[in-house]
């Protein structure tokens, strides 16, 4: 295990934003986490995990504590009796995600062909329930490993003991900080139907074809790229933590307040299956955020609005490692204020916040 000091941050982060890690650590194997959980437990720091760096804004302070990066790579795809006409695909939580994508798509395997082009590591799409187009990842992972800090040992949780639901699981709600996660398995449908539910993705298609998985995922990053939702070197829309805003899931009261407040009718989506859902629906955040006033390509300081999607907030800095948190966040607050103010709804942050 080798272990650096005062190592920059900013660069391992979609925003390019963000202080050093008082300690940082990359780890490739099971081995190296226990090692390295072991080191910080005796030496009482705190202990942070590190996969893409996507989805998360970093203070300007840094952190002080440990950074673990996970380096884990593999990728062991199986026969999976326990479900008819579906392959396992066991993955390690290093291995690049949209690159993980394109190999399912390729060996014809239905069941995450609308989560292509999204930024990251494998590890890190059961914490936060990764979804998008009308997939999440609940729906096809079947077990999550990891190394438990508590019981110090490595455990292996079934789907249903990941407390999946909109945007959250057990590794980002009850049980935060708790484990490291060290290998996804998936179950995949051989030869499935791509998922088309979303109007996005329908328009790209003329009514009647029957598009590939291969024609689904490029269409979905096609429909990234045009919102900037898209990871291309240089351009700015890109020095991003993708959304920055969950779409908040109201009760109808709400939505009628909502649509009261408004000099349009707010659009509204199903809220999702489950009890906790039932008599509410699911509003786009992109759309409240620009009733408050803040238009795609809005400026404040070094940190605005995408000019090509409400949602994502960016880092306008010179460079990579320009702007500050500071910026980001002072923003992010400023449109939280707003929407509170004139809708009533609070809307909650998305990315991981480190040492603040």
């Amino acid at each position: 295990m080798l272990l650096e000091e005062n190592k920059p941050l900013a660069a391992f982060t979609t925003l390019g934003v963000g202080g050093p890690a008082r300690w940082f650590v990359n780890v490739s194997s099971e081995d190296e986490i226990a090692e390295a959980a072991a080191w910080a437990r005796a030496q009482s720091v705190p202990l942070f995990i590190l996969g893409g760096g996507s989805n998360l804004l970093i203070s300007d302070a840094g952190f002080d504590g440990l950074v673990l990066h996970i380096a884990l790579r593999g990728i062991s795809i199986l026969e999976n009796g326990e479900i008819f006409d579906s392959v396992k695909y066991e993955v390690a939580a290093g291995e690049d995600w949209d690159a993980f994508v394109e190999t399912t798509v390729q060996n014809n395997c239905a069941g995450i062909e609308c989560l292509a082009g999204i930024p990251g590591t494998v590890g890190g799409t059961p914490v936060q329930n990764v979804g998008a187009y009308g997939q999440e990842v609940a729906t096809s992972i079947t077990k999550v490993r990891a190394y438990d800090l508590h019981a110090e040992a490595y455990v292996e949780l079934a789907a249903a003991d990941c407390q999946f639901a909109y945007r959250r699981s057990r590794f980002n709600s009850v049980d935060r900080g708790r484990y490291v996660v060290t290998r996804v398995d998936y179950a995949l449908i051989r030869s499935g139907a791509p998922t088309l539910r979303y109007a996005d993705l329908q328009r790209a298609f003329p009514a009647g074809t029957q598009p590939s998985l291969a024609d689904v995922s490029s269409a979905v990053r096609s429909v990234r790229k045009s919102k900037g939702m898209l990871l291309v070197e240089g351009d700015p829309d890109c020095r991003s933590a993708g959304s920055f805003f969950k779409n908040p899931v109201v009760s109808e009261e709400q939505f009628e307040r909502i649509a009261a407040n408004s000099t349009m009718q707010p659009p509204r989506f199903p809220a999702g299956s489950g009890t906790e859902n039932a008599g509410r629906v699911k509003v786009p955040a992109a759309w409240l955020i620009e009733q408050a006033g803040f238009a795609k390509g809005y400026v404040l300081g070094s940190a605005g609005v995408s000019s090509r999607h409400t949602l994502a907030l960016v880092n306008l800095g010179s460079g990579r490692g320009g702007g500050s948190a500071n910026e980001i966040l002072a923003l992010a607050n400023k449109i939280k204020t707003a929407v509170a103010e004139q809708f009533g709804i609070d809307l909650e942050m998305e990315p991981v916040m480190l040492g603040f």
